[in-house]
């Protein structure tokens, strides 16, 4: 084993930074034999230096990030601050400086993956980031590496344990949303401002990463649709329920048909009991992949927390020093395919949609007209209503987000439906 250890800067000593920096300390005999040297913390860049932080030495801390990644005898640096500046900035100055970067900072590398690898390869380093998608959940390295030799037709799941909380408590408790989020927020699964979760801007910065790895393509943020689960409600659930399904907030990658485009989109969504991803509960996520060759594979944990993204962080930072050892570098951005992005507008799925329509004859038959003239099927309809006001809900056969958009927009325009209570998308069948 080589004595001289392996210097490792530390930026950001927060929840996942400080779990990091006590997992080096205290597992560091295993880390240097897994590695094949010593791994040593050179250096911590904090905002709040007065701050007690329990294991480490506070002369390692400093408030100056930038001649911490200047220094020249750093190996490695983790990037544990998040946003994107100065990380963006840092992380550059790193691999100038020599240092290769590990980072779980899942909004940079969704809106400038592609710059940041660039910047990688001209400076012959290492950019790993397991930790911005899952947590602790193995994915980003499974799609590069193991699947290699595959071709990904799809990627579907819970990337976002806060959403996923609260959904699965207005399914098992029949809360409404407000009350569901406000027990997560109690509980801390929640945070003060819950609006990067339940719009789904987390959950799409993940699509983006994962569409991009998995069809070799550059997916930046901006190509991901994107919309919250705010608007769901009991009755929703409820009927879901009535169809055998429950109720997710999804990121979803697909490759076209016919292999020529891939889109990546972020809803709320109905999918089968009988999908593994529907008994997905609490603050849990989990990753439905699915391949040519190896099929259906599914990858489940803790996506977010101090300790589970700290794992993924470790398990980054063991590669790279091996790498750093061996003179070599991991795998890089893979972007060849170069597969161009495709509308919402051509996505192609099932759709479940309430309407508030007046109680009185014809009025199915109007609204089964308005399907037929935008090329929309419908499989089921469910009618009740009493006293002058009914509910009817349609359940549609596969059609493009375009179609059923223009079936909606003509169907506010009947005076016969008095409103459009809520749209879902029909996933997993």
């Amino acid at each position: 084993m080589r004595t001289r250890p392996l210097k490792v800067a530390l930026l950001g000593c927060g929840v996942v930074g400080s779990e990091v920096a006590r997992i080096m300390t205290t597992h560091g005999a295993d880390l240097a034999a897994r590695i094949g040297a010593p791994v040593e913390l050179a250096g911590v860049a904090v905002r709040r230096p007065d701050k007690v932080r329990e294991g480490i030495d506070p002369a390692l801390v400093t408030t100056d990030a930038t001649a911490l990644v200047k220094r020249g005898d750093i190996d490695v640096v983790v990037e544990v601050i998040g946003g994107i500046e100065p990380a963006r900035t840092l992380i550059t100055t790193a691999f100038a400086h020599g240092a290769s970067v590990v980072s779980a900072n899942k909004a940079l590398i969704a809106q400038d993956g592609a710059a940041l690898h660039a910047a990688a390869d001209e400076h012959g380093k290492d950019l790993y980031y397991e930790a911005a998608v899952a947590g602790a959940i193995p994915l980003i390295r499974p799609l590069r590496e193991s699947l290699a030799g595959d071709k990904v037709d799809r990627v579907l799941g819970i990337v976002n344990g806060t959403t996923n909380f609260i959904l699965d408590a207005m399914d098992s408790t029949g809360a409404g949303y407000q009350e569901a989020l406000d027990e997560a927020t109690a509980l801390g699964y929640a945070e003060a401002d819950p609006t990067a979760d339940v719009e789904g801007f987390d959950a799409a910065a993940k699509a983006a990463i994962l569409a991009g790895i998995a069809f070799h393509t550059r997916v930046r943020l901006d190509d991901v649709y994107r919309e919250g689960m705010t608007e769901v409600t009991a009755a929703d659930f409820a009927s879901a329920k009535e169809m055998g399904c429950t109720i997710k907030l999804l990121a979803i990658c697909e490759r076209a048909a016919d292999g020529g485009s891939v889109t990546a989109r972020v809803h709320p969504a109905m999918i089968p009991l009988s999908h593994p991803l529907a008994s997905v509960r609490e603050a849990y996520n989990a990753v439905f992949v699915e391949s040519e060759a190896a099929g259906q594979l599914m990858f489940y944990g803790p996506g977010a927390g101090g300790s589970p993204t700290a794992s993924a962080v470790l398990g980054d930072l063991v590669a790279v020093c091996r790498n750093r050892l061996g003179g070599a570098t991991g795998p890089g951005e893979s972007a060849y395919a170069a597969l161009p992005v495709s509308p919402m507008g051509d996505v192609v799925t099932r759709y479940h949609i309430s309407l508030d329509v007046a109680d009185k004859p014809g009025v199915l038959a109007q609204v089964a007209t308005v399907f037929a003239e935008h090329g929309v099927s419908i499989d089921t309809v469910r009618q009740s209503g009493k006293d002058g006001e009914a509910s009817l809900v349609v359940v549609t056969h596969r059609a493009s987000d375009a179609a059923l958009g223009g079936t909606v927009e003509a169907l506010r325009k009947l005076d016969t439906v008095r409103g459009v209570a809520s749209i879902m998308r029909v996933e997993g069948e």
